[in-house]
């Protein structure tokens, strides 16, 4: 739900510190005054409550901001306002500003998303008039990027498979104007995407790689999602509690097309390169086998000691092509290693970079627009884990330790170019203000507020 326009019979909304609220509430008239007290209203966090006036019409809402003790354990606030307010057209009145004001608006943009595809569209409740003082298009510009990626994860395989993301990625061109090749099927073979193929050829549902392009300024940024539509784990086949969440497995590619949503909608001044090796991951004759050795589009050599861990195989010929034409940065998302989830749980987005610069501006930047990363380290004794002997490198090395850092190290193997990987969830595992139950971005707007500091626009 897009903002909407001023009304003189837009309801004014205060949103209130607990710290304050009996300030604010000696400013009142006497009757809304005393209505609060007679409700309770002490601006804890999460309180709604609307004022009538005499003839019982909506005369303001009152949120509770509560303290900044119980704030700085969740985010997305105003989305607990959005969800439970009255139907009606609703105007921040006091109480936010700067990035917290950004940050409500964007919250309650965000609480409007329901995936209805399978079910009757739910009734839309409350509305917000663009708050004055922030960039309002831009706010529902990432807002749409964000509700892109939630829509791509969400539908289920049976309607989300590589030829469908394909479609997803046309559709995204199509509207930006953008430059899009697909090299689909047996074609990955002639044009040396040889493990993309491999992962792929097993399913009736043709692996491919797609390329979109937009921009003609600036400098390079190239992303590159993980697509893997579904994922049984190959012949290493996955028991059915690791299955069920298979669906999710292209949410790196969801991600870096909702990202992609952002940048050309805010119109950064960049060339902009998105690839997504989108195959599905089954089990047939053909099927790759545990101990296969692959030759990759680099050249170099992979053992296979999982077929489970296809991703990173996928990953790493698109990352090789993503360093043919230099870009000046690379940025990969993927929903790579149960491992990160082990090490920071499913809020929480672990990227990995050399650079120090780049991990700065990631950091801060994420702490502006609620969108929290943790940096995780390229860590060079583990070089040895990933290299077995018989072949360049190893897909899945043995032991269990480290698993996010040293499938990291394997995808930064394929690239020279200055590299940022991402290890997500993309899954909000229980519902939460402004993220329902479901598939979710992770890192998008904290790499959309950096990409200026790190590209230097």
């Amino acid at each position: 739900m897009p903002f909407v326009k001023a009304t003189d019979a837009a309801i004014p909304l205060h949103v209130v510190e607990a710290e304050a609220c009996e300030a604010f509430l000696t400013t009142l008239p006497d009757a809304a005054r005393n209505w609060a007290a007679q409700q309770g209203f002490t601006g804890a966090l999460g309180q709604v409550l609307t004022v009538p006036d005499a003839a019982g019409q909506p005369l303001m809402a009152l949120f509770g901001f509560g303290t900044s003790a119980k704030r700085a354990r969740s985010r997305f606030h105003m989305g607990t306002a959005a969800a439970k307010l009255p139907k009606g057209t609703y105007d921040i009145a006091s109480g936010l500003s700067g990035r917290d004001l950004e940050e409500a608006a964007l919250a309650w943009l965000l609480a409007s998303y329901k995936f209805d595809r399978y079910r009757k569209p739910a009734v839309m409740g409350a509305s917000l008039v663009a708050p004055k003082g922030i960039d309002a298009a831009r706010i529902e510009t990432i807002a749409q990027g964000e509700i892109l990626t939630r829509n791509l994860i969400n539908t289920p395989a049976s309607d989300m498979g590589p030829q469908e993301l394909e479609e997803a990625a046309r559709a995204l061109a199509s509207e930006f104007d953008a430059d899009i090749n697909v090299i689909t099927g047996d074609d990955l073979i002639p044009a040396n995407f040889p493990m993309i193929h491999t992962v792929g050829r097993a399913s009736t549902r043709a692996p491919r790689l797609l390329d979109i392009r937009w921009g003609t300024a600036g400098p390079q940024l190239t992303l590159v999602g993980k697509g893997v539509c579904f994922d049984t784990g190959g012949l290493n086949i996955k028991p059915g509690g690791s299955m069920g969440l298979m669906k999710k497995d292209m949410g790196g590619a969801a991600t870096v097309l909702g990202l992609a949503h952002m940048i050309m909608g805010v119109g950064l001044p960049l060339r902009l390169r998105v690839l997504i090796p989108a195959v599905e991951n089954a089990i047939d004759g053909n099927a790759f086998r545990p101990q296969d050795i692959l030759t990759s589009r680099k050249g170099l050599t992979v053992e296979i000691n999982n077929t489970d861990a296809e991703g990173r195989l996928v990953l790493a010929d698109a990352l090789t092509l993503s360093d043919e034409d230099d870009p000046e940065l690379v940025i990969s998302m993927a929903t790579l290693t149960g491992a990160a989830r082990v090490a920071v749980g499913p809020d929480l987005s672990p990227f990995f970079t050399d650079s120090d610069t780049h991990a700065s501006a990631l950091s801060k930047a994420a702490a502006q627009v609620a969108d929290p990363v943790w940096r995780m380290p390229f860590h060079a004794p583990y070089e040895e884990m990933i290299e077995p002997g018989i072949a360049d490198l190893d897909n899945a090395p043995k032991g269990g330790f480290a698993g996010s850092i040293t499938a990291a190290l394997f995808l930064r193997r394929f690239v020279e170019s200055p590299y940022i990987h991402f290890d997500i969830y993309g899954w909000q595992p229980t519902a939460a203000p402004a993220r329902p139950a479901g598939g979710v971005g992770m890192g998008a707007r904290a790499v959309l507020e950096a990409l200026p500091e790190m590209l230097g626009l």
